[in-house]
């Protein structure tokens, strides 16, 4: 199967994309190429984007702390067990400690460094990093690539907490809800929300099936079309029945 995930708040969206991005920079952290680690770099200043937008830290520290009550409701429920929940418990009080403890606004450290703010401004220029505009970059690009890890895993160390707090917040909005078999006729799906509420939603259909789901949601209705792609043409809607799971997440 293949997941689709839909934010249907904009707190979601930053979450989601903020997990792609850390994914992606630790990946190429990983790698030993100069070329790996250009992408590392260019990905870590698109997190010190998105995550300056707003006040991510306390938004993180408020949802961790209303979780934390939830599961302590849960405390001596012979249906739980208390290995699991105390372990839960003792993950979101770490990652609270952490994201507490983080001195500052956001990367601060990372726009006071006057180097790196002068790569990611001629980063935004198409090939605007070649050896002539920034000849300290080429440098660094040539040092042996476990002194560039050391310097990048210096970077973004400290936004770890930051990383942490939003796996266990999505980890639990996924957990949340349960998936329902549903049928989109003719590639299309309409459902009326009805006051449902929901923060996420996520559709996951058959691996390998030519399906692309377009989906378009408010408070009110969700729409699904199934877009078949047709080469360098433009997507066209599929004309067969397309089964697919649908699940409604909030936290």
């Amino acid at each position: 199967m293949i997941t689709y995930e839909y934010p249907l708040s904009e707190r979601i969206r930053t979450l989601l994309r903020l997990e792609d991005l850390f994914e992606r920079t630790l990946h190429f952290v990983a790698g030993s190429g100069p070329e790996e680690h250009h992408v590392a770099l260019v990905t870590l200043f698109e997190i010190l984007e998105v995550a300056s937008r707003a006040d991510l830290k306390f938004d993180l520290v408020q949802e961790l702390e209303r979780q934390r009550q939830i599961l302590l409701s849960f405390r001596n429920n012979p249906e739980i067990s208390e290995d699991a929940l105390s372990g839960a418990l003792y993950e979101i009080e770490q990652a609270s400690a952490a994201l507490l403890a983080m001195q500052g606004k956001i990367g601060h450290y990372l726009r006071e460094n006057e180097w790196l703010m002068s790569i990611k401004s001629r980063a935004a220029i198409p090939g605007g990093v070649c050896e002539f505009d920034l000849p300290s970059y080429h440098f660094w690009l040539h040092r042996d690539a476990a002194l560039r890890q050391q310097d990048l895993n210096a970077w973004i160390s400290p936004m770890l907490p930051i990383r942490q707090g939003i796996a266990i917040v999505l980890r639990l909005l996924r957990a949340s809800g349960r998936p329902e078999a549903q049928l989109a006729a003719k590639g299309a799906y309409q459902l009326m929300l009805a006051g449902r509420t929901a923060q996420m939603i996520r559709l996951r259909v058959q691996r390998g099936e030519p399906f692309i789901p377009e989906i378009a949601a408010n408070k009110y209705a969700l729409n699904i079309r199934f877009m078949v792609p047709d080469g360098e043409l433009r997507p066209r809607q599929s004309e067969f029945d397309i089964p697919f799971e649908l699940t409604f997440c909030n936290l």
